[in-house]
């Protein structure tokens, strides 16, 4: 397990060290989730136009249920493991770019475990009608790689929230496929 852990700070080593003060503002920029807004907007108006503003809602509900969920459960974790995030780490001083600081634990990240759960949630549902869905997975790497960069979480944060945003994606889209014609019929 050691070597494992010490593989994982050394790839977010390399990896933060990429960066470079130049690059600092954009990557903020990357991390909020407010400036993605105009891509959620552009997908939801596809989304509108293929099911109609009724299932829409129901859409958002599930959405709403499935990240409050993933959230809960991402930070059941961290304060069970109580990993210490990279900036937070006293075995990585002064060999890292601290871009960002932030107090709490870092395993696993809840901005890869969110975005790849209703990345995945949405991808499922609309994979037939859409011929370059797939691209929205783009939103996950690129939104979770601001992670590393700003010193916030190891890659062994953001591939384990991805793994777990992937399940519980999965797992919302079976249900949403059970419950949503039972309960909410297509009018």
């Amino acid at each position: 397990m050691e070597e494992l852990i010490q593989l994982d700070k050394d790839l977010f080593l390399f990896l933060n060290n990429l960066g470079s003060e130049q690059w600092d503002r954009f990557w903020l920029i990357i991390t909020k989730q407010i400036y993605w807004s105009p891509i959620f907007i552009f997908v939801f108006y596809f989304i509108i136009k293929k099911i109609g503003w009724k299932q829409f809602g129901v859409l958002v509900l599930f959405l709403a249920a499935l990240i409050t969920f993933t959230d809960q459960l991402t930070n059941l974790a961290k304060f069970s493991f109580e990993r210490l995030r990279p900036c937070n780490d006293p075995s990585l001083d002064g060999q890292m770019r601290e871009v960002l600081i932030r107090k709490s634990f870092g395993y696993f990240s809840g901005h890869a475990s969110n975005s790849m759960a209703t990345t995945t949630f949405i991808f499922l549902l609309f994979r037939k009608h859409f011929k370059y869905i797939f691209l929205l997975f783009l939103f996950p790497l690129i939104f979770a790689y601001s992670r590393i960069y700003l010193g916030l979480h190891f890659p062994g944060d953001i591939l384990t929230g991805y793994l777990f945003g992937m399940f519980l994606g999965t797992l919302f889209y079976r249900f949403y496929k059970i419950i949503q014609p039972k309960y909410f019929p297509a009018s």
